[in-house]
């Protein structure tokens, strides 16, 4: 296993590499992995990292202690909150940073457990799959406190469970088991209590056996599917197909399997 260069200045987060996998790890365990303006720094560091870097095809997001990650770290919340400059600050760098997460080009792939509430359910929102321990709890509670979502929630909530399921959630500030999660779609896979990191194993296994070349240009049509009209996104299939059947992921494809056997892609 290596350690990407960038890490040398991380304070808040771990960060390494192994092949074409890396495994990001929130590294705030007495807070609960609050989410701090030096944490948000830490994250920008690791984003400039995987952008520059096509060889790493996952991108494992986890968090260390009992929780996934609790959120915004309210000390800094009650700093800023008659500060408007200075809440600007801070939520713009929230925003800029998960919209980064979102578009990387590596699959990445929330590893839940504990909890993962407000900003920490905002931060699975941005992950490409989600796999939560089944005694693990996502929820929305900030109107629990008279507050309402600021990190991307009220767009991208929506988007993955419907209208209606989100008003339920933001509107009465309240949490999902996993199982309900599941059902709701906001996680994709459910670990056995205890089990968490060998299931995503596996499925970091599975995902970097696959083509980086492909799970990019899937990745992005599917994030852009709700960009613009139908037509419009059908084209930017047939411009992403013409152009990824001259890649050499896409030809190994192609002969492994006219030779009928698996394709081995680096």
């Amino acid at each position: 296993m290596t350690t990407p260069s960038a890490s040398s200045a991380l304070t808040t987060v771990a960060f390494t590499r192994d092949g074409t996998v890396s495994r990001l790890v929130l590294n705030r365990p007495q807070q609960l992995n609050a989410i701090t303006p030096g944490m948000l720094d830490d994250l920008a560091h690791v984003c400039d990292v995987l952008e520059g870097d096509p060889t790493v095809k996952v991108l494992v997001v986890t968090g260390a202690g009992r929780a996934f990650c609790a959120g915004a770290d309210l000390a800094v919340v009650q700093e800023r909150a008659d500060d408007p400059e200075g809440w600007r600050a801070f939520n713009g760098a929230w925003h800029r940073v998960f919209d980064r997460i979102e578009r990387l080009p590596q699959v990445v792939v929330a590893g839940v457990h504990g909890l993962a509430l407000a900003g920490g359910l905002e931060l699975t929102l941005v992950c490409d799959l989600v796999v939560a321990d089944a005694d693990a709890r996502l929820g929305d509670q900030h109107a629990n406190f008279g507050l309402i979502a600021g990190g991307g929630a009220s767009q991208r909530l929506p988007r993955i469970v419907g209208e209606r399921r989100a008003k339920e959630l933001m509107l009465l500030g309240g949490w999902l088991s996993a199982a309900q999660a599941l059902e709701w779609g906001l996680v994709t896979r459910i670990a056995p209590a205890g089990e968490l990191a060998t299931v995503v194993d596996e499925l970091v296994r599975q995902l970097a056996s696959k083509s980086g070349a492909a799970a990019r240009a899937i990745k992005d049509l599917v994030n852009r599917a709700a960009d613009g009209t139908r037509e419009e996104g059908l084209e930017r299939e047939r411009t992403a197909i013409a152009r990824h059947l001259l890649s050499g992921d896409a030809r190994e494809g192609l002969r492994a399997f006219a030779e009928k056997r698996p394709p081995v892609f680096p």
